[in-house]
């Protein structure tokens, strides 16, 4: 996120470190970036650097309804993340465990904390446009992936579109003034105009996710964001990270963030024999449309304020609506 979360400062990070990670964070960088949970760059009094990650979890849906579910799933699924890496997927991103072992520290009951190792490599943009070596190169981690057995802890992922009931109620309401903040009543001005557009890309995925779901397809440990903002490059190959979307899903779930088009998913092909469903391509690629449509009316139906996180997710508003209209 680029503005820092209200209600939790620098110092609250530095006590945070100091309590469950036993890290004397003599640097402290808050560092604008993702969209969902604040991140700082942290350099212990011994020089050693760290990535510290705090999460709101009243607002973490992919892992839980609740803040207690939420910490559940989170935990869930960097547990997941972590036996992966121990079982020889060295391209896992995993966090480091905190003193008392919990790999997600809970510091109130509604902000929780990872922390996780420097990596000294660039950014992506999640727009980045990879190249065919490097969309071959991210294929060949995703079939290593769905090779790998499932670790127990591996939270199973539902097609259903998220936040389905926020969309369904953003419709009822279209005609009840929106007042959370200065961009509710022009959130709800552009749903009245792409209403029937929303309407049926709803029940495209209705139709999508019940052949996909009847076809009977091998479930495989998908990332389910591999796209090239969870990207790093330190030189040595990629590392894939944000693990807290991962989950049992058809292989589509990821494939469908590297490419829509079979013919550019080939070296997944030829790696695993496994020819990528067009249906399945096509129920994620909407599937993911339709998340953000839910993720940016939460934003505006919420209080919110006129900030640049703001500004960008209605932005992301705009462009998920022109979408969903073509």
């Amino acid at each position: 996120m680029e503005q820092r979360p209200h209600g939790f400062d620098d110092e609250d990070v530095r006590s945070a470190l100091s309590r469950h990670h036993g890290i004397d964070a003599r640097e402290l960088h808050h560092r604008p970036v993702g969209f969902g949970d604040y991140h700082w760059a942290v350099t212990g009094a011994d020089g050693t650097r760290w990535f510290a990650k705090v999460s709101d979890l009243t607002d973490k849906p992919q892992c839980g309804d609740t803040p207690a579910a939420a910490l559940d799933g989170y935990r869930a699924a960097l547990r997941t993340a972590t036996e992966l890496r121990a079982g020889g997927l060295e391209f896992v991103l995993a966090p480091v465990p905190a003193a008392g072992g919990e790999l997600v520290a809970d510091l109130d009951g509604r902000w929780a904390l990872t922390v996780f190792e420097h990596v000294d490599a660039p950014g992506q943009d999640f727009h980045t446009e990879l190249s065919t070596g490097s969309r071959d190169a991210v294929l060949a981690l995703l079939a290593r992936l769905h090779g790998a057995p499932a670790p127990d802890a591996t939270p199973r992922h539902s097609p259903a579109v998220p936040d389905r009931q926020l969309v369904e109620d953003a419709l009822a309401e279209q005609q009840t003034s929106w007042t959370g903040g200065p961009f509710s009543e022009p959130a709800r001005q552009a749903v009245v105009t792409h209403t029937t557009a929303i309407r049926a890309r709803l029940a495209d995925a209705d139709a999508l996710t019940h052949q996909v779901t009847t076809a009977g397809r091998e479930r495989v440990v998908t990332h389910g964001e591999p796209h090239p903002g969870n990207l790093l490059d330190p030189g040595k190959g990629y590392l894939l990270i944000d693990w807290d979307t991962v989950g049992l899903g058809v292989p589509e779930r990821d494939l469908a963030v590297v490419s829509g088009d079979p013919a550019e998913l080939a070296a997944y092909t030829e790696l695993t024999g496994v020819r990528p469903d067009p249906a399945a391509l096509e129920l994620y690629a909407l599937r993911w449309t339709l998340a953000d449509l839910g993720e940016f009316l939460r934003w505006f139906r919420a209080p919110h304020d006129d900030d640049a996180d703001s500004a960008t997710a209605w932005e992301g508003l705009l462009a998920t609506l022109a979408d969903l209209d073509r």
